[in-house]
């Protein structure tokens, strides 16, 4: 009785609501347990497996065919498929994108099962499906991490994270977490931010067992040397990893003087206490941007890598260094998560310009690469993170649409889904990012990170544009502050006027009457 009515329970949900078809690509170990899960499935029917193996086809795997890749046109209007599932959990990121690659013109939804990671772990099952990520889409395999390199400038030391709360800053600080310092201070303006990556740390701490870590959540600006200083030596810091940072081009455009406050004058003053504490070594992250600058957010960055060059060259014992790299996938404000939601909404998505490029990066590399690069560090030195090739963003947004399920709408295919609209290039926006000011680059002993040979300037007369620098911003003399960058950044080449929006207002007249 028990087996009949459980039999009739099934075929009742099945009759009451038709099942989606999906096809299970990977007939592998994880496809077996992802059909042994859908059994019992009110949304999803497996109705066939596809896989790349020749010595599968044709056979059968708990109780569906195996059928060639090729085949999928044909299989997808055989059985109305709408789904196809990804069960290729420890495929490298080159073969997924070759996979995807195949699969973008079809007319289903391409989806992903957990992480092989999530799945050991029990973090997720394997019937949580997930969608593609972007990593997968643009096919970079990460390089195995140098033990010796990860754990040098972090292992039993003390460490402080400035911006822990933003994209990268967190990213460092789970890795950091991982490597078993002796204390992690995380040092965030944002008290909502500092909230969310300090729970997210005590939970991987409950899980992670002897030696303890002493998890030190701190508010506070990069604008106040004396507490930053305070900080460092009360709690004996040894490595600095400087993220606090205005990233947003078209933000730190409209808002150039808090972008020169919180980029440059932020960077000099977290630098400045890192040597007073004593600190062993200080690291700045960087971005391409600050190669060229046509932006003020770039030019900005560009002067704190001065700086620290500046400084370095000056002398102390801090070991001072910067690490450039490009676009990170997924970061907040980024590209991706914007195409995301747009698809979801069903469009359009808009794109800056039809040649647009960018180097791109996911997250966690770039964290590990940069902690590495720490590792290497002399004084004054530019490290350059080995970003592959560059990405057309119009392609991108294209594949994310494919991939959905969905087809681009555009004059050979009116009867498209979704529409792709140009936006035209932002206020100090480049439609290509480079990441080497000159021409020579020497390799280190990680294939993935560089040293570049840059000229810098003096740090007398780096000082003299700064002191200039600090009386403009105080008396929001907006075409002072743009002129005193231009002459300390040389590269700098703004390509717009000024874009502040209370000097747009009309502000400059009226502050001229406030005190300072």
């Amino acid at each position: 009785m028990l087996f009949r009515s459980r039999t009739l329970r099934r075929r009742f949900r099945r009759a009451a609501a038709p099942r989606t078809s999906v096809i299970i690509y990977g007939a592998g170990e994880a496809g077996a347990q992802l059909v042994n899960a859908l059994r019992f499935s009110t949304e999803f029917e497996p109705v066939v497996f596809v896989d790349d193996n020749p010595q599968l086809w044709g056979s059968v795997v708990r109780g569906l065919k195996v059928r060639a890749s090729s085949k999928l046109p044909r299989l997808i209007a055989k059985h109305q498929a709408k789904m196809i599932l990804l069960a290729l959990p420890s495929a490298p990121h080159r073969q997924r994108r070759d996979i995807l690659e195949a699969l973008a013109g079809l007319p289903v939804r391409v989806m992903d099962l957990p992480t092989l990671a999530e799945l050991t772990s029990g973090a997720r099952r394997i019937d949580e499906f997930r969608e593609i990520e972007v990593a997968d889409i643009l096919g970079r395999d990460s390089v195995q991490p140098n033990e010796t390199l990860l754990r040098a400038r972090v292992s039993a030391k003390v460490v402080m994270v400035t911006g822990a709360g933003g994209s990268i800053g967190a990213e460092l600080c789970r890795q950091i977490l991982a490597l078993r310092p002796r204390r992690l201070v995380l040092f965030e303006r944002s008290e909502y931010a500092l909230y969310l990556i300090e729970q997210e740390l005590s939970a991987m701490l409950a899980n992670m067992g002897p030696p303890p870590v002493e998890l030190i959540p701190l508010l506070g600006s990069v604008m106040h040397q004396r507490r930053l200083q305070r900080v460092m030596e009360c709690f004996e810091v040894q490595t600095v990893y400087h993220a606090a940072a205005y990233k947003h081009v078209p933000m730190v455009e409209c808002n150039p003087i808090e972008g020169v406050q919180n980029n440059v004058f932020g960077t000099w003053r977290t630098a400045e206490a890192a040597m007073a504490a004593q600190v062993e070594t200080f690291v700045l992250i960087s971005t391409d941007k600050a190669v060229r600058p046509t932006n003020v957010m770039g030019a900005t960055k560009r002067l704190a890598e001065l700086i620290l060059q500046g400084l370095a060259e000056a002398g102390g014992a801090t070991r001072l260094c910067m690490v450039r790299f490009g676009n990170v996938l997924d970061s907040s404000g980024s590209v991706v998560p914007l195409f995301r939601e747009q698809i979801r909404q069903g469009g359009p998505v808009t794109v800056t310009h039809p040649e647009v490029e960018r180097y791109f990066m996911t997250i966690p590399e770039a964290a590990q690469l940069v902690i590495q690069a720490s590792a290497l560090a002399q004084g004054g030195d530019v490290f350059l993170l080995d970003m592959g090739e560059p990405v057309r963003i119009l392609d991108l947004a294209r594949r994310m649409i494919r991939l959905s399920g969905l087809e681009v709408r555009d004059a050979d295919h009116p009867d498209g889904d979704i529409e792709i609209q140009f936006a035209g290039l932002r206020s100090g926006e480049k439609l290509r990012e480079e990441l080497l000011i000159g021409a020579d680059a020497a390799p280190t002993e990680h294939p993935m990170i560089r040293r570049a040979r840059e000229q810098s300037l003096a740090w007398s007369l780096i000082h003299d544009g700064l002191k200039r620098l600090t009386a403009a911003s105080h008396a929001f003399d907006y075409p002072a502050v743009r002129a005193i960058l231009q002459e300390t950044v040389v590269e700098y080449q703004p390509e717009n006027g000024i874009e502040d929006w209370v000097w747009r207002a009309g502000g400059p007249a009226e502050s001229k009457a406030l005190p300072d």
